[in-house]
Order: C-alpha cells, then structure tokens, then sequence
C-alpha cells in the first residue's frame, strides 16, 4: 500500500509551443509528400524523444549540408534558424530546402537586417554558441553584431566612431535576467534603440511565468526537458530562483530521485517548450508507482497561437 501522499503542482501552460509544433509537423508532412528519407540540419528541436520519433519514420539527422549523402532529397533547417550562409550553400549545391524556423525567430532575424541597413551596429543578448544565436548572428555582415551574454559583457563594450546602437534578444532567454541587462545597457548607451516588441517568446514568457507563481510552494520542482534545450534549462533557474529550494532538469538519462520526493509535501512539474507531454505524463505515472498523488494544474494564461507549415507541404 501507497503510504505518502504527494501533491504535484502542475504548471500550466507547458510544454510544445507554436513554433515547436510546426517544425515537427513540416518533416511528418515533409516525409508523408517526398516519402523517406528526409534530411534536417540539426536536431528541429531540442528534445531527444522528439528526434528518435522522427528518425523512425525516416528523418535523418545532420549538423552540415555536406554530410547529406544523398543531395537529391529535400532537407529542412531546424526551428532555431539557420546563418544566410546555409541556404546560400544549399542552392549551390542545388538542394532542395524547406525552412522550419520559428517565425518569431524569424522576426528577429528581419530585426537585426533592418537595423543594420539603417546604419545600426546591433548588440544580441544571447548565449554563445547556440544554434538560434548562430542563425541571428549570421544574418548581417561580420563585424556589424556583437554577442551581449551577461552584464560584465556590457560593461566591456564599446562603441567604436559614435555609430548608432540597438539591441535585440535570443527567443528563449530567462525573462529577468534579460530584463537586467537591458537595464545596463540603457544606463550605458542613453540612446540604444530597442525592439518595437519583446523579442522573448509569449511561449518562454508564459512558461517562466507559470514556474514563478507556484514555485514557492513546491519543496521539490521537476522540469521535463533535454539539457541543450536553452528554454528548459531557464526554467530550472527561474523555480530557484522563485522559491524553491531544490529544482532538477529531468532528461533521457535522468533517474528520478525518489528519496528525495519521499521527504517531500509538495512537489511542482513543468516541461520546456520542445518536450512532449507524453514525457510529463509518463513521469507522473512513475511517481503513482510510489505514491498517492494529488495533482493540481496551476493554468496562469491560455495559449491559442499557431502558425502555418509552408503552402508546398498542404
């Protein structure tokens, strides 16, 4: 007999967004119409369940063009976007490419061109090295963005010839902490111009948002992703820092504390924008093994957005 009671505080919204959705869905429709296999530069979204899935239907996975074996086969760029040089080298090699960015990823790209034609230098705030800031950095010529990753990298900086200064933001950032350099960068450059909108996702938004209000409560707090997914990994931070003394990344090769949970009252489960509900449930099921669970979903905003796969692939 199931001794413990466990409460789970299950925030809401979680998991896939809009732009995840649509990325999964263009290589399902991308195999369905030119049948297998079909390539894609990098894993679509960070999520390792979500790419063994797609592999088994007849996706193959690349980090470059030229480990595409067989060129004559329809390859999609991943969710995060792609450097201007990629699609260059596709046509080059006469590829036939379909693009999965997120159209608010998208967005920023279009941010950062304009900015630069109008005589701009554009600062990102970013983490080095990931794929979505790779994509907006290769938008624009060498030279004419520099990557902001924290405060002490704004107060490095600095501005050569009085050029005219903007900024613009990764997708997937933390909402405060990015708040916090934004701050010391309009301390600095008393005239930066900054984006129209925020350029951190409503789905990044609202998922940090949904962690920070229950939190405090939780004596435990679970977040369902992979370890390279930048949001997942913000939303670990984002519980610590809200109140919760103890929050764990629970990956593919996570083991489940059970010791822990054992010691707890109440425990708060959430899961980052490319991870599958399927996932959540199936971590809660492990716990009703060892538990009496008494769940609650904590739903702060609703979520209705899509958006539309490319017109070819209907």
């Amino acid at each position: 007999m199931k001794e413990k009671e466990l409460k789970i505080l299950l925030a809401a919204p979680r998991g896939f967004c809009a732009g995840v959705d649509r990325a999964i869905e263009i290589v399902k429709k991308s195999i369905d119409k030119y049948g297998a296999p079909v390539y894609v530069r990098h894993e679509i979204v960070h999520n390792k369940y979500v790419v063994e899935s797609l592999k088994k239907i007849g996706a193959i996975f690349v980090e470059e063009l030229s480990e595409v074996e067989d060129k004559s086969r329809p390859v999609i760029f991943s969710a995060h976007g792609v450097p201007k040089v990629v699609p260059a080298e596709a046509e080059d090699l006469k590829m036939d490419y379909i693009d999965a960015t997120c159209p608010l990823v998208s967005k920023v790209h279009r941010e950062a061109e304009n900015l630069n034609k109008n005589g701009f230098h554009v600062l990102l705030i970013g983490h080095k090295n990931h794929p979505e800031v790779v994509g907006t950095m290769g938008q624009i010529p060498n030279g004419s963005i520099d990557l902001i990753e924290n405060i002490d990298d704004v107060k490095k900086f600095k501005i050569e010839n009085n050029k005219k200064l903007a900024f613009v933001t990764q997708t997937t950032l933390s909402v405060d902490d990015t708040e916090d350099i934004i701050k010391a960068l309009k301390e600095k450059f008393k005239e930066i111009k900054e984006p129209k909108k925020e350029d951190i996702c409503y789905a990044t938004t609202n998922r940090q948002a949904a962690v920070k209000k229950i939190a405090k409560y939780c004596d435990m707090f679970f977040v369902i992703g992979s370890r390279n997914s930048s949001n997942s990994v913000r939303l670990v931070e984002v519980a610590n820092n809200s109140g919760c003394s103890e929050a764990i990344l629970i990956h593919s090769e996570s083991s489940i504390p059970i010791d822990k949970i054992t010691k707890c009252k109440t425990i708060g489960i959430s899961s980052g924008a490319s991870a599958p509900e399927v996932l959540v449930e199936n971590f809660i099921e492990k716990l009703k093994e060892k538990f009496r669970v008494n769940i609650e979903e904590v739903e702060t905003v609703k979520e209705d957005i899509t958006f539309k796969i490319p017109g070819r692939l209907n």
